[in-house]
């Protein structure tokens, strides 16, 4: 185009220019009408009826073409199997260009009534329909009486859908719920339509339960199918597991978790585990249920036989229903020999005061499996020489320490059923403050002394350690004015 553009610009004729000019507005036309053709008239596949439903009789038959730029597929009612359709398909238009295909069902019959799609293969969401329905006085339901019955999910803040869809657009029916209470169409909060059946705007806890459908033709009374109607819960109360803290264990025993979860009534919940040997199968799982009156239990146990140091880690439990999930996660570590492991904590010697509220002698221990501990005070079991002994948990507390609490404290660890002793002496010292023997008793006055005689003064003083005693002399005071001590 370029180069013919060049060799008729070189000529300088205005025919010439014309002639292009002519030539790139037919160009340009060209282009945009067919961009306008791919978004105009063949954007969806047409169907050959004009109508957007159709009613036939029972044993007709069913015959619809569609039309479109790209090649078609069909879809069609659940009801109607597809070996009963066939379909034909060709290249159609002027020029071949376009792509048709013709539906065809035989001898129609009333469970095949419903919505019928003609579509592009490869862009299904360009689509267009019809509904079809196909007349029977002798059943007047799509999902009639003789069908199992079906289930209904009632979802909070949702409508509810009872499908009980007629095969003639023109019946009226009736909404019957067990045993005999009868529900009519209000088209404020219960509304019918042919093609859907009953909408329950606002569904509420009266809806749950058993329902059909009910319609008279020629004074013969007719049913649909069964539908019970559920409220599925997925409230999930509380979950937890056996094991409060961390799990320890030896090598080659049996571990067994529990994981317990309680939720409302009619709640169903999904109980999965996570664990290090999860991949190679270390553990088995088993599940239970139990219903309480006001709640339901679920229980699953993992039980791994004999523990590796492979299966220490991170065990969560997890269960879901519906959009909710909680979770519970326990450490289990896996040792591979008992032990013992005690040092002191402050040092050998410890301090503590006289008249202190409570006093807690706690050294580092470590131990598996769970060891007995022994305290004694001077050789004696401590507990049995005073009541003010008492331990919390591995430490041995003091209440309201005193001088005679000072002493040796030694700590016995054994674990007996590996042969397991360990033990450790310390030292306490209680201070004890400084006290004056003559100050607890009341003065009295020592009367008069002749000047130049010897006067005796006692002063008695304990404490721990050993206090240091200084005097001092308090001359009379002069004037009424007390006088300045001297050394």
């Amino acid at each position: 185009m370029s180069f013919i553009y060049r060799r008729l610009a070189a000529s300088k004729s205005p025919e010439m220019m014309n002639l292009i000019l002519f030539c790139l507005l037919c160009g340009l036309y060209g282009v945009s009408g067919k961009d306008k053709e791919q978004k105009g008239k063949f954007s969806v596949p047409l169907l050959d009826v004009k109508s957007r439903q159709l009613v036939l009789e029972a044993n007709q038959t069913l015959l619809l073409n569609c039309r479109g730029r790209w090649e078609l597929s069909w879809a069609f009612p659940a009801g109607l199997d597809r070996d009963q359709v066939e379909v034909d398909e060709s290249r159609c238009g002027r020029t071949s260009q376009q792509y048709c295909s013709r539906l065809r069902v035989v001898d129609s019959q009333a469970q095949h009534t419903g919505l019928f799609r003609c579509r592009y293969r490869h862009r299904t969401q360009k689509q267009t329909s019809i509904y079809v329905y196909v007349t029977d006085s002798q059943q007047p339901f799509v999902e009639h009486t003789g069908m199992s019955p079906g289930v209904l999910y009632m979802k909070v803040k949702e409508p509810l859908v009872i499908p009980c869809r007629v095969t003639n657009p023109n019946i009226t029916t009736t909404l019957i719920k067990f045993p005999s209470w009868s529900l009519s169409p209000d088209q404020r909060n219960i509304m019918w339509n042919s093609k859907q059946g009953f909408t329950i705007r606002t569904p509420t806890f009266y809806y749950i339960g058993l329902f059909l459908c009910q319609t008279f033709i020629h004074g013969v009374k007719h049913e649909s199918r069964i539908y019970f109607v559920h409220r599925p819960v997925s409230n999930i109360t509380e979950v937890y597991l056996n094991s409060s803290g961390p799990v320890q264990a030896l090598k080659g025993e049996r571990l067994v978790l529990n994981c317990t979860a309680t939720a409302e009534l009619n709640t169903r919940v999904n109980i999965t585990w996570e664990y290090p040997g999860k991949s190679h199968n270390a553990g088995s799982t088993s599940k239970r249920l139990l219903r309480h009156p006001m709640h339901m239990l679920f229980y699953s146990v993992l039980t791994i036989p004999k523990l590796q140091r492979s299966d220490r880690g991170l065990y969560t439990c997890r269960v879901t229903s519906g959009e909710q999930s909680k979770q519970q996660q326990v450490t289990v570590t896996v040792y591979d020999r008992p032990f013992i492991r005690l040092k002191p904590r402050n040092g050998s010697v410890m301090v503590a005061q006289a008249g202190q509220k409570s006093y807690r002698i706690s050294p580092k221990l470590r131990a598996f499996p769970a060891p007995e501990v022994i305290w004694f005070k001077d050789g004696m079991v401590a507990a049995e020489q005073c009541s003010r002994y008492h331990m919390d948990g591995t430490s041995l507390v003091i209440r309201d320490v005193a001088e005679e609490d000072a002493g040796k404290y030694t700590v016995l660890v054994r674990i007996k059923e590996h042969g397991l002793y360990q033990n450790l002496t310390t030292a306490l010292v209680v201070n004890v403050s400084p006290q004056i023997g003559e100050k607890a008793v009341s003065l009295q006055d020592p009367g008069s002394v002749p000047r130049g005689s010897r006067k005796a003064l006692l002063c008695t003083s304990h404490g721990v350690p050993p206090p240091h005693i200084q005097w001092l002399w308090h001359p009379c005071p002069s004037k009424g004015l007390p006088a300045a001590p001297r050394a």
